[in-house]
């Protein structure tokens, strides 16, 4: 689907945009690489004070590609695992803050990297979702812990189990979300909240 990671700056902010030529990233593992590796240059890079991380105006991220896990032996979708595992640690121990701007769809793998983040801002037509109940898998991403430090085990059983969708108000009365903006301004308020909250931490 031509999957890719856009890298840009506004200012002193690092923007990593999710993309793809049907408008529904995924997450491929060249794609969790080169984020990785984004997030190591924010690290490393002082004149970066924080980074949002986005996709299209019709999804967050869709997920996983599942076409390329599907196929896995035990010992690979597990190396696979703790590779997703390792990336989504690095974004959630980064001494920058890394904000996620949501439009759209957020699902499954997409769903956890929302999670990873410091704070998300979403758009008033996103939907949150972890589909993977009803295909017989699980994340192994971490989603499942981090979602229940925020919104509490029981609501997150029922998102992993059922694959209950969410809406934005839905989200935001949860503790999902930090805030809604209008669609057009979710990545400018992602930007400033980075920015603010890097001035806090300095």
């Amino acid at each position: 689907m031509g999957a890719r990671l856009l890298s840009s700056r506004q200012e002193n902010i690092l923007l990593l945009r999710l993309d793809s030529n049907d408008g529904f990233p995924r997450l491929k593992r060249a794609i969790l690489r080169e984020l990785g590796q984004e997030i190591a240059h924010l690290a490393r890079n002082n004149e970066l004070v924080g980074a949002v991380i986005t996709g299209t105006d019709r999804a967050f991220a869709a997920g996983a590609e599942i076409s390329e896990i599907a196929n896995l032996a035990a010992a690979e979708a597990f190396e696979f695992s703790r590779f997703g595992q390792s990336v989504m640690r690095e974004i959630e121990n980064s001494k920058r803050p890394v904000i996620a701007a949501i439009r759209g769809y957020c699902m499954g793998g997409g769903f956890d990297l929302a999670l990873t983040c410091h704070a998300r801002i979403a758009a008033p037509d996103a939907t949150f979702a972890h589909p993977g109940g009803s295909l017989g898998i699980i994340t192994g991403w971490g989603g499942t812990q981090r979602c229940s430090r925020l919104i509490g085990h029981a609501r997150a059983l029922e998102l992993f189990v059922t694959g209950t969708r969410i809406g934005a108000d839905e989200a935001l009365a949860w503790g999902l979300i930090n805030t809604i903006a209008p669609a057009e301004q979710a990545v400018p308020a992602a930007v400033r909240l980075a920015a603010e909250l890097a001035a806090a931490r300095s």
